[in-house]
This record gives C-alpha cells, sequence and structure tokens, in this order.
C-alpha cells in the first residue's frame, strides 16, 4: 500500500506549483480567449482604412534610367504622395518622377494627404508628431525611421504612421491592438520583442506546467478509490 508520506508529497507539490503557475496559467487561458474572439482585421485597424482606394494615373513620367542613369536600377516602385508622382528607386531613394527631383523626406503635410488617400474621411486629426527611434516595446517598433504619428480624435485613440523616407502608410494602431500586443506578450512570455518563442522563460513555464499536469494525474491515481479496490483485488 502506498505510503500516506508519499501522497503528502505529491499533494504538497502539486498545491505549490499550481499557485507557483496559476497566475501564468490564467494569462495564458485569458489571452487564448482574447485571441480566439477577436477578428485579426479589426486588430490590424483595417476598419479605419478606406475599404477601396481608387489609384490616380499620372502622364509625362521621365524614365528612371534618365535620371538614376542606365543600368543603375534595380527595383523601382511609383508611389502617389498628395497627388504627385514619385519612384522609389532601388528600396533607397525618392524621386519626382516629373520633373527628376530627388527628395530626403516627405514633409508633414504630405504626410497628411498620404494619410488621407487611407483614412476614413470622417476621422479628425488632431495633431502630428515625428519621431526618429523607438524602443522594443514601441507600437511601431519594426517600421522605418524616422516616421510621422498623426493621431485622431477617437475613443480608441487611433494613430496612423508615414515613413517620412519611403513615403509611405505604414501602420494603424488603437486600443483593441494594444489590448493584443500587451496580451501577446503574456501569451509568448517574450517581454522584450513579442515574437521570440524560444525564450528561456517560456520553455521553464513549459516544463513546470508539464509537471504540474503529471503530478495532478499522479495525485489522482495514488488517491483514487477505484484504483485502491483493484489494485485490492489483484493482492487477493
Amino acid at each position: 500500500m502506498i505510503k500516506r508520506k508519499t501522497i503528502r508529497k505529491f499533494r504538497k507539490a502539486h498545491r505549490y506549483l499550481g499557485l507557483f503557475l496559476g497566475i501564468q496559467f490564467l494569462m495564458w487561458t485569458i489571452s487564448g480567449m482574447y485571441f480566439s474572439w477577436t477578428d485579426i482585421d479589426e486588430i490590424h485597424g483595417d476598419h479605419f482604412r478606406k475599404q477601396e482606394i481608387i489609384p490616380r494615373t499620372f502622364e509625362n513620367l521621365i524614365s528612371p534610367t534618365g535620371i538614376i542613369g542606365p543600368g543603375a536600377v534595380s527595383s523601382l516602385v511609383l508611389r502617389d504622395i498628395g497627388g504627385t508622382p514619385y519612384y522609389y528607386v532601388n528600396g533607397a531613394k525618392l524621386v519626382n518622377a516629373q520633373t527628376g527631383e530627388f527628395k530626403n523626406a516627405i514633409s508633414e503635410a504630405e504626410a497628411l494627404a498620404v494619410a488621407k488617400d487611407n483614412m476614413l474621411q470622417n476621422l479628425e486629426v488632431i495633431k502630428v508628431d515625428r519621431i526618429d527611434n523607438v524602443d522594443l516595446h514601441h507600437e511601431y517598433r519594426g517600421g522605418p525611421l524616422p516616421a510621422y504619428v498623426i493621431s485622431y480624435d477617437t475613443p480608441e485613440n487611433v494613430k496612423a504612421y508615414v515613413s517620412m523616407e519611403e513615403g509611405t502608410f505604414r501602420k494603424i494602431r488603437h486600443r483593441d491592438w494594444r489590448w493584443f500586443d500587451f496580451l501577446w506578450m503574456t501569451h509568448t512570455m517574450d517581454y522584450e520583442g513579442r515574437d521570440n518563442f524560444n525564450t528561456t522563460i517560456l520553455r521553464i513555464f513549459s516544463v513546470m506546467g508539464l509537471i504540474t499536469v503529471l503530478s495532478g494525474f499522479t495525485l489522482w491515481f495514488l488517491t483514487s478509490p477505484t484504483m485502491r479496490r483493484k489494485k485490492g483485488s489483484q493482492v487477493k
């Protein structure tokens, strides 16, 4: 017969493991529920964007090789910045596609025009800021810098980000995305960059979680009246 001391040890280990891991288990459950009940397109802020953007057409465009030089173009994108066509050449340079003038960065007014082409018309701008660097916890982490941050007068604290050097509309951030980001951090347990599933702390908690579950099964096996009766019948 299994000693009561052994059962007490398993019960104590299971109890303290459950207490230690309980908060993280709770965060995994809450974050998982939030992820499964939210629309990822809304998290991205698509409901604040225009559903259909009709591209403008342009005439009298200069040949890019005439601006940069023959054989010097490896990539080319035509961009509409406030109604003016620009070539984004080789992933590094903005060039006016009609005049050939190089542009180091777009202006605040041009950034507002880019945002206006992408965001819903009923959103009112309350301020525009410039950011030159961000840390790993910033909501614009990973985006090209410098950038303009365009804030809108909404209950959701909506912000749009426009790259200054590329002249592109980059991201929308709002209240639900920020909740998603926080819960994603607690889910992955990557408290620096959010997306690393190979952190040491996550591995430790995963192993300890497995031990907690197994200790619970073991405890049930040791204390189950059914299992005791089966063992007793086998002894006879």
